[in-house]
Order: structure tokens, then C-alpha cells, then sequence
């Protein structure tokens, strides 16, 4: 971190650090009391992860580091010079969707939107641990990720129906999860 001399005190003027985002080698400079959701959104341009309440308690700033979910509104940027970090931009792998977000999209479990970056990359992690979870480990691992406008139902059958498509089961949605109930 560079440091600048002013009138015999010494105070921090930007940090610098080198991380690998969405794997890519980056390197920022920042003010060092910016949270890794402000180096994000304002330094590196990444604005698919989202501000939310800036407290830890809706998980709409959830990102990867190291493979391991993180709210990104707790964490500070200092903090992740070295590591991996994965935002909702580097879910896709070029111009393939993840299967979760191609469910999400077929389902309609995105309304509004402001949520689902944090859900699916938590919802990617669960995957990675528990190919095939049951609909009460999908719920225990979405618990952090709160949504105003689906109601979650739609949500926890996309994640179901990805884990279905990732596992090479051939599965469609539903005929009541597009269409509604008769």
C-alpha cells in the first residue's frame, strides 16, 4: 500500500492490490476503507453485484471469494488481495449461461433481479457441495438471500431444476411452474 508523508504523520493514501477477478488478473487502487462491494461497483466497473442493505442481512452483495460465498458489503477490499474473486459476471462461461441462471431465466424466479446475483452464486456453491440437494438444503443454503417479490417458490424449483440438468438428467420445467396451477 503506497503511503504518503504529510507534516511528520503518516497516512494511507490508496491501497493497492493484486487479485484474480472473474479469472482475471487485476490489479485496483482504492481508498483503504472501501468495502470489497465499493471496489467492485465503483473500481473495477462490476456492477452486476448488487447494494442491498449494507448490513449483511439480505445477501444481495454475495460474491465468491475463494469459492466460499462472502457479502461483500462486510468484507473490506484490503482484505482480498490474493484471492479469487468471483462476481455474477464471471458466473457464465463465455456466452453459455450457467445452467442456473438458464433456470432462473425459463422459470421466471429473477422478477425485479436485485436479488439474484447473490442468490445464484450461493446457489452455485451449494451445487458444488450437494450435486442433488433436497428442497430443505436448498432453503437452509438460500436463508442468507432474501427476496421481496417471488416468494422463493420459484427460486427453489430453478435451483432444483439446474441440479437435475448439471447431474445430465434430462428435465423440464413443470408444467405448473410455467404456467401456474389449473
Amino acid at each position: 500500500m503506497k503511503q504518503v508523508q504529510k507534516r511528520s504523520k503518516t497516512r494511507l493514501e490508496k491501497a493497492h492490490i493484486s487479485l484474480r477477478v472473474n479469472g482475471e488478473e487485476v490489479e485496483v487502487a482504492f481508498a483503504p476503507h472501501k468495502t470489497l462491494l465499493e471496489v467492485l461497483r465503483e473500481d473495477l466497473r462490476l456492477t452486476g453485484t448488487k447494494h442491498g442493505c449494507e448490513l449483511g442481512e439480505c445477501g444481495c452483495c454475495a460474491v465468491l471469494v475463494d469459492g466460499r460465498p462472502v457479502l461483500s458489503c462486510l468484507a473490506l477490499g484490503v482484505a482480498v488481495e490474493g484471492h479469487d474473486v468471483t462476481t455474477i459476471e464471471g458466473m457464465a462461461d463465455g456466452m453459455e449461461l450457467h445452467p442456473l441462471q438458464q433456470t432462473f431465466a425459463e422459470l421466471g424466479a429473477a422478477q425485479c433481479g436485485y436479488c439474484t446475483p447473490g442468490i445464484l452464486l450461493t446457489a452455485k456453491v451449494l451445487l458444488e457441495k450437494v450435486p442433488r440437494p433436497s428442497r430443505d438444503e436448498i432453503k437452509e443454503a438460500l436463508a442468507g438471500n432474501l427476496c421481496r417479490c417471488t416468494g422463493y417458490i420459484k427460486i427453489y424449483e430453478a435451483v432444483e431444476l439446474a441440479a437435475a440438468r448439471i447431474a445430465g438428467e434430462p428435465a423440464e420445467p413443470a408444467k405448473e411452474s410455467i404456467y401456474g396451477w389449473e
